[in-house]
């Protein structure tokens, strides 16, 4: 979202501009690139870094809001529990596996699905510190999944808190929320905490049309429910601690979502009864900078992540009264595919600065990826048709999945050579070796010149992978969704060029250029549909942003990103992804304490999928203020927001499902929140 800073000095600090410095924070360096803390203008990558005063500026209290200001990256929507489709650079698919999200360094992968959950219902920001963000491949240096672009997310240490902080915040949709944060030190050992929990009612966006609609029209029947209102609501608990005593670090959490609505339902029908579950916890512990010998430096790092997704009102797949395929549903077609995942991961990495000019970076580790239950009730058979049945446990044999354990080794090595002034060459190279397909070999490469003091310039290019899921390879008993146990995984190569100019002391512009080739894409074709390596897709684009200060108070930021990607099988556009996406934001501080912020997102120009004939999904621009106070001589806080001012009727692509008798279940596209206001007053001891 962010250009750099300016870097210009000013004679004499104003009380406005304190404000307006304090509203953005240091983005002048990101670990996210290379591993290693480095200045984010000499990054041998497309790198964004969003700080927690950013995020408090611009009145975001989720992680969407904020990703959806990057340059490059549209949050889109699935039909299934509204979860969020972090697609950049126009690469588009149902459950976006391509986007790799960590946290603290540890990926966030639920491995059924291969994305981050598919009952996700949002993460909170008031315990992060920054989000780091690189666009384009990683897996040089992340593995599977940091295929187009990767997304870190830094919580708060002891230091970033230092203190103890009470929030609440209400809204529309019914929302509220009430947090703590402390930071401070027990004897020798950095303590921080967090806990929170809240609640909303979700948006009540309206589906004209939706699956059991065309069902009605086969079956002579009257008991879709569209018209009606998308299922968007949810509980919430997040909690974390993180303790820290010299080069040792611990940090473990839980969140907890409950009575998630399903969004557009779980088969594109309407399902305001069925409701998901899901818990996350989550432990790791580092150890850092242990001296070897002179020049020799590594570090150790273990983590746990559990993952258990319950659905204890089942989903209606199809409303009561439903007939499908003949058979008759008084209470509706209900199902509640149960998952239960442990995840157990330890690397270690050893630097060696001892070559002048060099800087080696050596990794090894394990990942132990274990989904060690699953459990589905249902009320429908399919052998030899569709049979009504009661509701009760399918045996584990007959079930859509049994239980799987992948194990992941990998190596990599790294090399940032500065091999002349101001010239430096980043190299990489990684294998990773899975206990069901086989191994791939990544590498990466970056030149990065500082071309004057206002100049530096970079040439990027690397290859990543995106490893197959386990309901991909390994989903039994799925009567429209075939599984293939021979796919490979999906592959991508990027070539990058990327600009940054301090044009002016007080503006700075940012200027990436971008192509790639993906193949082997996983797609699905026919009916039953069946997954398969089939897909081919290239794309080009570019990403422009810029920062000025117009005075010492006043700061506008902006970014325009365009893509263009092709499906090769078809020859036509890939679809669902905007053409055009603009984002910008002015930031005012006045009154001696008080920032107003406003910021526009206009999205646009985006086609349909080959094949799908409907008209392109419709443009639409968001306006959004807040008002905030930022604490100087009092301990309170107090934050006013309205999003989507002017209520814009915004809606996201619905999936197209070629050879699906009918492909289009919601003709009329997934409609998104209306104009909506929250309040929030935080208190500082």
């Amino acid at each position: 979202m962010m250009a750099l800073l300016a870097s210009g000095a000013y004679a004499q600090a104003t009380s406005e501009e304190e404000e307006l410095s304090l509203a953005f924070g240091d983005k002048a360096t990101v670990s996210i690139a290379t591993g290693n803390q480095q200045p984010l203008r000499r990054a041998p990558a497309v790198a964004t870094v969003i700080t927690a005063e950013d995020i408090a500026a611009m009145g975001a209290t989720d992680l969407d809001e904020v990703l959806e200001t990057v340059p490059g990256i549209h949050v889109s929507r699935n039909v299934q529990g509204y979860n969020p489709l972090y697609v950049i650079r126009g690469i588009y698919s149902e459950f976006n596996p391509q986007t790799l999200v960590l946290q603290n360094g540890v990926p966030m992968t639920m491995m059924f699905i291969g994305n981050r959950g598919n009952a996700w219902a949002g993460l909170p920001l008031e315990n992060v510190a920054r989000i780091e963000v690189i666009r384009g491949p990683g897996s040089a240096l992340y593995g599977a999944d940091a295929y187009s672009g990767v997304i870190n997310i830094i919580t708060k240490s002891a230091a970033d808190i230092s203190g103890t902080e009470f929030g609440l915040r209400a809204g529309s949709f019914n929302t509220r929320d009430a947090w703590g944060l402390h930071g401070g030190k027990i004897g020798s050992v950095d303590v921080a905490g967090y806990l929170r929990v809240g609640s909303t009612d979700g948006f009540t966006g309206k589906v004209d049309s939706d699956a059991q609609s065309i069902n009605d029209g086969f079956a002579s029947t009257h008991v879709s429910l569209a018209p009606g209102s998308v299922s968007t609501g949810h509980d919430a608990v997040d909690g974390s601690v993180d303790l820290a005593y010299d080069k040792l670090r611990l940090r473990a959490g839980y969140r907890l979502r409950d009575h998630i609505g399903l969004g557009g339902g779980a088969g594109s029908a309407l399902d305001p009864v069925g409701q998901g579950r899901t818990e996350r916890y989550n432990a790791d512990l580092s150890w850092n900078d242990i001296e070897l010998a002179p020049q020799w430096k590594l570090g150790l790092t273990a983590s746990y992540f559990e993952y258990i997704t319950t659905y204890p009102t089942p989903l209606r797949v199809y409303p009561a009264g439903a007939v499908v395929a003949g058979t008759l549903f008084p209470d509706g077609m209900l199902g509640a595919p149960n998952t239960w995942e442990r995840q157990q991961r330890a690397s270690a990495v050893v630097s060696y600065s001892g070559m002048a000019g060099h800087h080696m970076r050596f990794g090894i580790g394990q990942d132990d990826l274990n989904m060690y239950r699953t459990q589905e009730f249902k009320n429908f058979a399919f052998t030899p048709g569709l049979v009504l049945t009661d509701l009760a446990e399918v045996p584990v044999g007959d079930s859509f999945l049994a239980p799987r354990r992948r194990i992941v080794r990998y190596m990599y090595v790294q090399d940032e050579w500065n091999f002349a002034q101001d010239w430096a060459l980043t190299a990489g190279l990684r294998h990773d070796r899975y206990s069901d397909f086989g191994g791939t070999t990544n590498p990466r490469a970056a030149l990065v010149w500082d071309a004057s003091v206002d100049l530096t310039a970079k040439v990027l290019y690397g290859r990543a992978f995106r490893a197959p899921s386990y309901s991909e390879r390994y989903s039994v008993n799925n009567p429209v969704l075939r599984a293939n146990p021979d796919l490979k995984p999906e592959i991508i190569n990027t070539l990058e060029t990327a600009f940054s100019w301090q044009a002016r002391p007080d503006t700075q512009l940012q200027l990436s250029v971008f192509r790639y080739a993906v193949k082997d894409f996983i797609r699905t074709a026919g009916f039953p549909a069946t997954r398969s390596n089939s897909g081919v897709q290239n794309g080009h684009g570019f990403e422009l942003e810029a920062t000025h200060d117009v005075r010492s108070n006043v700061r506008l930021v902006g970014n325009y990103a365009f893509q263009r990607s092709t499906d090769e099988t078809s020859g036509e556009d890939a679809g669902y992804a905007p053409h055009h996406h603009v984002f910008g934001r002015a930031d005012w501080g006045f009154a001696s304490g008080l920032l107003l912020s406003g910021q526009v997102n206009y999205v646009a120009d985006r086609d349909r999928a080959p094949g799908d004939t409907r008209p392109k999904v419709p443009d639409y621009a968001t306006v959004d203020l807040t008002l905030r106070t930022h604490r100087r001589s009092s301990n309170w806080d107090v934050a006013a927001s309205v999003r989507n001012l002017f209520n814009a009727d915004a809606r996201e692509p619905s999936l197209y499902s070629p050879g699906h008798p009918t492909p289009v279940l919601i003709p009329n596209d997934l409609p998104l929140a209306g104009r909506s206001f929250y309040l929030q007053v935080t208190y500082r001891l």
